[in-house]
């Protein structure tokens, strides 16, 4: 990853260089409910865990994660796999260390060491555009199981401020975020008002609200006619069975994808050829209306659309029933609002549910529905009344979606400006990021000199039988050299997590290949690096 410009006083590392630990989860076997929950992908957000997502750990299995397995404050927990999920991340809080969690495999666990990073910022740039623009190119495997290896989470470089800077840098982050997400769910909340209100007009719309006021200036008192909908119509047709296909040859058919809340779409078309016959009685003119009337989805049955003159001619397929109104009688525009009143589509819902996995209304349904038709004077006056309100709904929906796009745009741009060091003051106290890696790499190697396992590596002894005694199970005299050679040269802290052993297992290992030649130390910008040889 090619890094920016940094400010004079910031330092490039590498995730494996300022993490303490960074592990995949395990493949538990699971139960309905147990003391140990698992954090999966779907349980990760960007502002936490999700609760109602966590699985659970059968109880046979309890001691097979060691102490060091256990979700941990400040712990960033990364989507590792999986098409749409993958580079989805969370900072552990408090809070969700209480009950204890694990994570499966498809999460890594990134542990920071606090002496070089902060979690919040280590969190931040993980969630920054930086990485999260490179995600695909960072993972490896097939389309369906795309990965984030382990290897690839070590090497990822990373800007290191100075660690008071760091500090600085991700509480202003929690401040800023905080009022970008408020300011998200806010907009979120005006989507859900306008959807109340076009349920309202609807409402109104088909019950004599909307122009109570209109018939009292006209001195209208009589009451709508009760009517069922088979009498409004001449002609309730269902569609063609016929296979469609995408080759542009013959008819467009329209299908359950062209029906819109109350338009025809035109994208996504099939066409077929017809004869004659069944294209008259199949061709859709201005003023039909199409019903979705089977569907797995229940949402969908029952959706209507009003063709207009621009859709004349295409026909229909055999998922679709066709209304044709009788136009001296009822006012397409009005029946359409009638159809997609709340109180139609839940009588639809009703009809239409089924345990089969197919939701269906038929024709005999759809004739015998019931409802209120005003004199055609009213039902224009309903209409025009009812597309102004629509039309000032679509109006304030255009803003909103601009305005949505506008606070998408923040949190990345806010992220990119505190790595380029623009987000907080600099303070020329501070101890530089290049001097604070130095005296942390320093430390490790007079701690390996000494035959001390590194601050890394310090935790209780695990009780995970796949981390097994370096004399039970020796590794091959090349391991670390074709790491290298996968990875390209890396400092002593990325390849120790990238190699998964244990501190002192993995110092004496390294030893071994640097005596016999496999590997040697280099000097690259200042840092010593480890590369392959042969």
């Amino acid at each position: 990853m090619e890094m920016m410009a940094l400010p004079e006083t910031w330092a490039v590392s590498s995730v494996g260089d300022v993490s303490e630990y960074i592990q995949r989860g395990k493949s538990p076997k699971y139960a309905d409910l147990s003391r140990l929950p698992v954090v999966n992908q779907r349980s990760i957000r960007w502002h936490g865990i999700q609760d109602e997502h966590l699985k659970y750990v059968h109880e046979d299995q309890f001691s097979a994660w060691d102490e060091a397995r256990f979700i941990q404050e400040g712990d960033i927990l990364w989507n590792s796999t999986g098409t749409g999920t993958i580079g989805r991340a969370c900072l552990v809080r408090q809070e969700h260390t209480d009950p204890p969690k694990v994570v499966d495999s498809h999460v890594t666990i990134v542990r920071s060491n606090k002496r070089i990073v902060e979690p919040g910022y280590l969190f931040a740039w993980i969630r920054g555009p930086e990485v999260q623009q490179k995600i695909e190119d960072l993972a490896t495997g097939t389309t369906n199981q795309i990965e984030l290896n382990r290897s690839t989470i070590a090497s990822t470089l990373i800007p290191i401020a100075p660690l008071n800077e760091q500090r600085r840098i991700a509480a202003k982050l929690d401040t800023t975020l905080a009022a970008v997400e408020a300011c998200r769910q806010r907009l979120d909340g005006v989507a859900v008002i306008l959807k109340r209100f076009r349920q309202a007009v609807l409402s109104a719309a088909t019950s004599r609200e909307l122009t109570r006021k209109w018939r009292g200036d006209r001195g209208m008192d009589e009451p709508w006619e009760d009517q069922v909908l088979g009498n409004l119509l001449s002609d309730l047709r269902y569609g063609t069975a016929q296979k469609c296909t995408y080759d542009v040859c013959g008819k467009p058919v329209l299908r359950i994808p062209n029906i819109l809340e109350g338009s025809i779409l035109h994208d996504d078309l099939k066409y077929a050829e017809f004869g004659k016959e069944e294209i008259d009685k199949l061709a859709i003119r201005a003023g039909d209306l199409l019903v979705i009337r089977s569907n797995g989805s229940l949402d969908l049955v029952g959706r209507t659309a009003l063709a207009l003159n621009v859709d004349e001619g295409f026909l229909f397929a055999g998922y679709l029933i066709r209304l044709r109104p009788k136009p001296e009688i009822v006012v397409p525009g009005f029946l359409l609002l009638v159809l997609l009143s709340p109180e139609t589509l839940l009588r639809i819902e009703l009809a239409a549910r089924s345990t089969s996995g197919v939701n269906n209304i038929n024709s005999k349904f759809l004739s015998g529905l019931q409802l209120g038709l005003p004199s055609l004077e009213e039902q224009h006056e309903i209409v025009r009344r009812a597309q102004q309100l629509f039309t000032l709904a679509d109006q304030l929906e255009a803003r909103l979606t601009t305005a949505r796009k506008i606070v998408d745009r923040l949190t990345p741009a806010l992220l990119a400006k505190a790595f380029r060091g623009e987000l907080v003051p600099q303070d020329p106290g501070d101890e530089p990021a290049s001097v604070l890696l130095e005296r942390i790499r320093a430390a490790r190697q007079a701690e390996a000199a000494a035959g001390k396992p590194s601050r890394r590596g310090r935790r209780k002894a695990a009780t995970n039988p796949d981390q097994i005694a370096m004399d039970a199970a020796p590794v091959p005299l090349d391991f670390l050299a074709g790491l290298l050679r996968e990875c390209g040269a890396l400092s002593e802290r990325a390849l120790l997590a990238v190699s998964e052993l244990e501190p002192q297992r993995f110092q004496q290992q390294l030893y071994r290949e640097l005596e016999s030649g496999t590997a040697r130390e280099v000097q690259e910008n200042g840092q010593v690096l480890l590369e392959a040889l042969g």
